[in-house]
């Protein structure tokens, strides 16, 4: 495995290194390394930019407005948006989405929702988890029937992400009962004004609104907004939970969260001496810093496969399982450091910032809200007790 950048790589790097220095507003990118929450706005001001400049969509084929970017690209792009403290790119539409419409959608599909997602005219949200179906994902029952040449849709929707702010949802329905649980799904496009919609906020232990429940009674939507065939929907949501597994990695933001920490271990803020005196603490921030550069090479391993033309296996699992409890073990060392600063409970600061008076630094202000949001990581994306099934039949042969 060959981990040197080419020439070309190099300067490809430089490239996004001085883009970020110009046009990464600086009040963000200090949001985003203290673990507080964007706005909607500067989300889509940073979408803008990236788009304007042809990165927004960067791994899409050049046809579809991209750059044709291989995976060393993608990877050096992510790297230095990790380390610049860069908004994510909200990955349902050109991240997740974007990928399943260039495989399984029709022309007409592609041409008229591809270039909206560039332009941001269209947020997306993904529903597919439901109360009682989300691991176990084919048991779904949200049911779509097909009346007068459209889908009539009844069910509801679980811990559906920026549902609040979403324009369209790609959906998992149900169309046949009368058959195996994976051969009776469909893979839609829904418009979330529909009539029939109903969005409701799931406040999390953090006190923010970032998931919700989406009720759907009666909710009209056209045949042409199913992707690939009726029934076949199992077989789109597996190529999409692919990439979204691929990317819950997030090796670059991790590691720029870990440099966090041991910035914060040389702080003095809640005694005499500050925590790099700490052994036992040092001991666990190195622990997971060996973690966090093994799965560094594991990722690196897979962008090698990749290039030679070798399909990701369950290596997408793997990344999924070490990546989300990483994520996990930073934010325990961030409440670990934060010490008597973490117990105050500060109502909505993930989205408040500096808006309102903080106890404490401000990092420190984030560190319990960010702890329990992380809960998560290793729930979505197919849960990790669920990877490690996977891992035991495609590996083990268990």
């Amino acid at each position: 495995m060959d981990l040197n950048f080419t020439e070309q790589q190099q300067d490809f790097q430089k490239e996004v290194r001085g883009f970020l220095d110009e046009h990464l507003d600086a009040e963000v990118s200090e949001k985003v390394k203290n673990g507080i929450s964007i706005t909607k706005s500067e989300s889509e001001e940073w979408h803008n930019k990236l788009n304007n400049k042809g990165w927004l969509a960067g791994p899409w084929p050049k046809e579809f407005g991209g750059q044709n970017w291989g995976v060393v690209e993608k990877f050096i792009f992510e790297e230095e948006c990790g380390a610049s403290g860069a908004p994510r790119i909200v990955p349902f539409g050109v991240g997740m989405l974007a990928p399943v419409l260039m495989k399984f959608g029709s022309e007409k599909q592609r041409k008229h929702w591809l270039p909206r997602m560039l332009t941001g005219e269209d947020w997306w949200c993904q529903g597919y988890s439901e109360p009682g179906s989300g691991s176990d994902l084919a048991s779904l029952s949200t049911k779509a029937e097909e009346i007068d040449g459209s889908y009539i849709i009844n069910g509801t929707k679980t811990w559906t992400t920026l549902a609040q702010h979403a324009d369209m949802m790609f959906i998992l329905v149900r169309t046949n009962s009368d058959c195996k649980p994976q051969e009776g799904i469909s893979f839609m496009l829904l418009d979330m004004k529909s009539p029939g919609v109903s969005v409701k906020p799931i406040i999390t232990l953090d006190g923010g609104h970032e998931v919700n429940m989406v009720y759907l009674e009666n909710v009209k939507v056209p045949k042409e907004n199913l992707i690939y065939e009726e029934n076949k929907g199992w077989t789109v949501a597996k190529y999409l939970l692919g990439h979204e597994r691929t990317s819950i990695a997030a090796v670059s933001r991790s590691k720029k969260a870990l440099s966090k920490v041991r910035e914060i271990a040389k702080l003095n803020i809640n005694g005499d001496s500050n925590l790099t005196d700490d052994s036992r603490f040092m001991d666990k921030v190195t622990k997971c810093d060996v973690r966090l550069q093994a799965l560094e090479y594991a990722e690196l391993k897979s962008i090698s496969d990749d290039v030679k033309g070798i399909p990701p296996g369950p290596e997408a699992s793997m990344l999924k399982i070490r990546g989300s409890e990483i994520q996990q073990e930073i934010t325990e060392l961030v409440l670990e450091a934060s010490g008597y600063y973490a117990n105050p409970y500060q109502p909505n600061i993930m989205d408040i910032g500096n808006n309102e008076p903080l106890i404490g630094p401000e990092w420190s202000s984030a560190a319990a809200p960010k702890y329990f949001n992380t809960r998560k990581t290793t729930i979505y994306g197919g849960s990790n007790e669920i990877q490690k099934n996977i891992l035991a039949k495609m590996v083990l042969e268990l």
